[in-house]
């Protein structure tokens, strides 16, 4: 009878050590791919929101330019590629320009 309570015993703790390896995974999935991938969607959120006419950009296109003009009813920002070229690309898809953007220590 003895044996039967330490047999299920030792399963139960295999059973607890599985779950704590599961959630230890979990925590760390957590710190260094999901909450790093949020801090960097609320920093370029920020960008998208604080945009002026004249910042350097980039689109996610990859054409660079400047900032000509915001749109806030349309969500669209005018972007000023070459010399009497302007293209229209939606808010979402402008981004900092950091080869343009001096070094900040």
């Amino acid at each position: 009878m003895t044996n039967i309570i330490l047999a299920a015993q030792q399963q139960n703790d295999e059973v607890m050590k599985m779950i704590l390896m599961m959630v230890a995974i979990f925590a760390i999935m957590y710190f260094f791919m999901i909450r790093p991938q949020q801090k960097k969607q609320k920093e370029i959120q920020k960008f998208q929101n604080q945009l002026t006419e004249g910042t350097p950009v980039v689109t996610g296109g990859g054409v660079y330019g400047t900032v000509k003009s915001i749109d806030l009813a349309k969500n669209t920002v005018e972007v000023k590629i070459a010399r009497d070229v302007v293209i229209t690309v939606d808010k979402s898809y402008v981004f900092k320009d950091m080869a343009n953007t001096p070094m900040q220590k």
